[in-house]
């Protein structure tokens, strides 16, 4: 089985810490690495880390405040050092064009790499390209600014019990996989007899808005979920004022869209202790963890 997991190469907002970097978070899975919101300094974080920056092949930038974007630039002159030979799919705001033709262009460099940009202009489908499916939602945060959810194809398991009661062995179970109906010992078996359908997993991410229907919807029904809680519950003032969530309120979120796991990130400054961000949101979602600088989440694979 190849790794899937969450990589937290960065959990602060807009104001880096002595022990938080900006926010970057590395997700990999089914082979692929997905990058979202790398900003300022991740190509360095990747070090710490212990992780190359070739695997990563999709970038997903929810919005262009700084802190969600500053390290795009690098990470792709690194990628273009490397000499990496697949492209890199980069999906963004269309709004956000000349912001991300800059980061993009920034500084002198020879570019060898293939960039495929996917500028996301209305929510919904951006793209379903068989090894995932990838969603966009228009959150509320004062600029254009995206929630993404991202699910595998849904694969079919067959049950062994199953396949030697009703005779099917070796070839024969290509064969009912390809036609679908077999006559085998006189008696049809079809491939519902056998197997099942396990669903794909959904990871969503939404990272800077105030408490929305759109937040819950990008979310519903997700293996992990990963959502900013900048504040605490105290200072939901400051929350409002700003187009952010509390944990309480990220809490809210997971648990009216009946999310598996809650991953708390995107803390301010103000706060030297992300336990508490935990303890908050555990009284309204108990399955959340604060994340740290290179933390790292397993994503295993659901039934």
């Amino acid at each position: 089985m190849s790794v899937r997991d969450l990589i937290i190469l960065g959990c602060s907002s807009q104001q880096p810490t002595r022990f938080r970097n900006h926010g970057a978070y590395l997700l990999r899975w089914n082979g692929e690495g997905l990058l979202f919101d790398p900003g300022e300094g991740t190509q360095r974080q990747f070090i710490f880390a212990n992780v190359a920056p070739t695997f990563v092949n999709r970038i997903f930038i929810s919005h262009f405040h700084g802190d969600h974007c500053l390290g795009l630039g690098s990470i792709l002159m690194r990628l273009n050092l490397d000499k990496i030979q697949h492209p890199v799919h980069c999906y963004y705001p269309a709004s956000g064009k000349k912001y991300f033709d800059r980061l993009h262009h920034g500084a002198i460099f020879h570019e060898k790499i293939k960039v495929i940009e996917h500028p996301v202009h209305e929510p919904g489908l951006v793209e379903d390209d068989g090894h995932f499916r990838i969603e966009a939602a228009f959150l509320e945060h004062g600029v254009n600014n995206i929630g993404w959810r991202i699910t595998e194809p849904d694969t079919r398991k067959f049950d062994d019990d199953k396949l030697k009661l009703h005779g099917v062995r070796g070839p024969l179970v290509k064969e009912l996989e390809s036609a679908g109906t077999l006559i085998i010992n006189g008696k049809s078996v079809s491939l519902d007899d056998v197997s099942w359908i396990r669903k794909g997993d959904t990871f969503a991410v939404v990272i800077d808005t105030l408490s929305c229907q759109s937040a819950i919807d990008i979310a519903r029904g997700a293996t992990m979920f990963l959502c900013e809680s900048t504040y605490l519950e105290e200072h939901r003032e400051l929350a409002l004022h700003h187009n952010h969530l509390t944990a309480k309120q990220a809490a809210m979120i997971a648990k009216e869209a009946g999310v598996k796991q809650l991953i708390l990130t995107h803390y301010s400054a103000r706060y030297l202790n992300a336990k508490v961000f935990e303890t908050e949101a555990k009284t309204i979602f108990p399955n959340t963890r604060a994340a740290e600088d290179f933390m790292v989440f397993q994503f295993p694979k659901s039934p």
